[in-house]
């Protein structure tokens, strides 16, 4: 006989009042912006301040003495309903001060932020205030390491454990953790995350960007965003390489596994050596950089160092911002030969390395398939041969590659009905498929009008509420918002 198990909704309900006091922090905190610049729409983060701390303070009537014991489920409705609510409330700024008119639009371009997808509805991103532009470059690094990762450091001291929350955030085929006890992890991710958000700032500054726009990108770069202060994106700073190289090598540095940071730190050099996805993943930036660099060399004219440079740059820069789903561009990659956007596209669905603040499909799960299905070809050559699946010279269990086709079958089938439902919302083919996987990647740009010189503005309603919903599953790894919607998960 089953025991039912009903889902703790009052401590569901204590947990997203404690992290909705974080946003209405981070409104009063964008307030001092506006006060810096002396511009007159801080009031708008003020009234959205104080309705998000109306609202956690309900939550927390309604959560008080709940018990402590946090499980898969609620972890999973924490989550979810944290970035649904965080965006729905962090909306209103742009759309009570004008900034953004359409409160769909403002959904979007906000949701786009937490998820770090960097997808925007924007023409004029130059006419917004200093605390709007600020506003939107904090949703990315509020989201990017993940707003409930970084409150697993916090809830210890409310009595409740974070590892659930972990689970729900992070939901690869393999996680490092560092520390035996979950905050600690969680401290020590977040000590990455401002060191290296510090680090590219200061580059930046080096590089003669203004503290605002370094500290913006910064913030962008790490979460692997994709916001910019400006319309043209990194083009604007076209006539320095410099700005240029700091960000492609922040936004690689980003798409790296944390975990490889705290092994450097406490000199575990061996476990950084022995990675695999690491080395994969740089072996592929490369790769798929010298592809395209070729591509984008005119072999007919004479080749100049300068030349070679420029192609080398604009290829590198474009494949760092696309596999680490971050989504700055220098150039419109639209112009360019049809070969390269088979490449992107590949890039796209990849996505950067697990434990990372990337999106996509991550290389641990592509080396894990592509390894499961070589070892399937030997062992239909030899069938007595035992060949185990090995990663990181450790053996895969059947659990764990089975568990990763199912979530790659899963992909390709909701990106396949995804294009197919904004095929028949409005949009065109191009723009669908652009759109879908982009959004589902976290990327941003797509193809097309959604590409990188263009934006999201004209697609229909119906399909940014969509694609909306997409960023969130692309952000939390598919299974953690469609459990929900599971009849098993209210059941228990």
């Amino acid at each position: 006989m089953s025991i039912r198990s009903e889902i703790n909704f009052k401590l569901v309900a204590r947990v997203i009042g404690n992290l909705l006091l974080v946003e209405s922090a981070a409104f009063f905190f964008v307030l001092l912006i506006s006060l810096l610049y002396s511009e007159t729409d801080g009031k708008y983060f003020v009234y959205s301040a104080l309705i998000s701390l109306f609202l956690a303070l309900s939550l927390l009537l309604v959560g008080r003495k709940a018990p402590s014991q946090l499980g898969k489920r609620e972890g999973a409705l924490i989550v979810t309903l944290t970035w649904v609510l965080f965006s729905l409330i962090g909306a209103l700024p742009f759309w009570m001060s004008g900034s953004i008119l359409s409160y769909t639009d403002a959904f979007f371009e906000t949701i786009s932020g937490f998820t770090t997808t960097g997808a925007s509805i924007l023409n004029n991103i130059e006419e917004l205030s200093h605390g709007m532009l600020f506003w939107r470059a904090l949703t990315h690094w509020l989201g990017g390491l993940g707003i409930v990762v970084i409150s697993m450091a916090i809830l210890p001291m409310l009595g409740i454990s974070g590892a659930q929350l972990f689970v729900a955030e992070t939901t690869g085929p393999t996680k490092d953790k560092f520390s035996p006890k979950i905050n600690d992890t969680a401290r020590i991710l977040f000590i990455v995350y401002i060191v290296l958000t510090l680090a590219e700032t200061v580059f930046l500054l080096f590089g003669g960007m203004s503290l605002f726009d370094a500290v913006t990108h910064s913030f962008a770069t790490i979460a692997t965003g994709g916001f910019s202060t400006k319309q043209a994106s990194i083009a604007y700073w076209e006539s320095s390489p410099y700005i240029q190289y700091v960000l492609a090598i922040f936004m690689l540095l980003a798409g790296v596994n944390f975990a490889m940071y705290f092994f450097g730190y406490t000199k575990k050099f061996f476990k950084i050596a022995e990675n695999e996805e690491l080395r994969y993943y740089l072996y592929i930036v490369l790769g798929a950089s010298l592809i395209i660099m070729i591509s984008l060399l005119d072999f007919k004219d004479s080749i100049t160092f300068a030349s070679v440079e420029k192609a080398w740059r604009d290829a590198f820069f474009t494949i760092s911002s696309l596999m680490t789903t971050t989504g700055f561009s220098t150039v419109d990659y639209m112009t360019w030969k049809p070969v390269t956007w088979v490449v992107i596209v590949v890039i796209m669905l990849m996505g950067a390395s697990a434990g990372s603040t990337s999106g996509g499909i991550k290389v641990v799960r592509i080396i894990i398939a592509v390894k499961a299905v070589f070892y399937e070809f030997k062992r239909m050559i030899h069938p007595s041969a035992i060949i185990p699946v090995k990663y990181n010279k450790h053996v895969l269990s059947e659990n764990v590659i089975s568990r990763v086709f199912t979530f790659i079958l899963l992909y390709f089938i909701i990106v396949i009905l995804g294009i197919f439902i904004l095929m028949i919302s409005g949009m065109g083919v191009g723009e669908s498929i652009g759109g879908m996987i982009t959004c589902i990647s976290c990327v941003g740009p797509g193809f097309g009008t959604v590409g990188p010189t263009g934006n999201y503005a004209q697609i229909p309603e119906f399909s940014k509420w969509f694609l909306s919903f997409i960023m969130l599953l692309g952000r939390l790894e598919l299974y953690t918002v469609l459990m929900i919607f599971t009849p098993a998960f209210w059941r228990g």
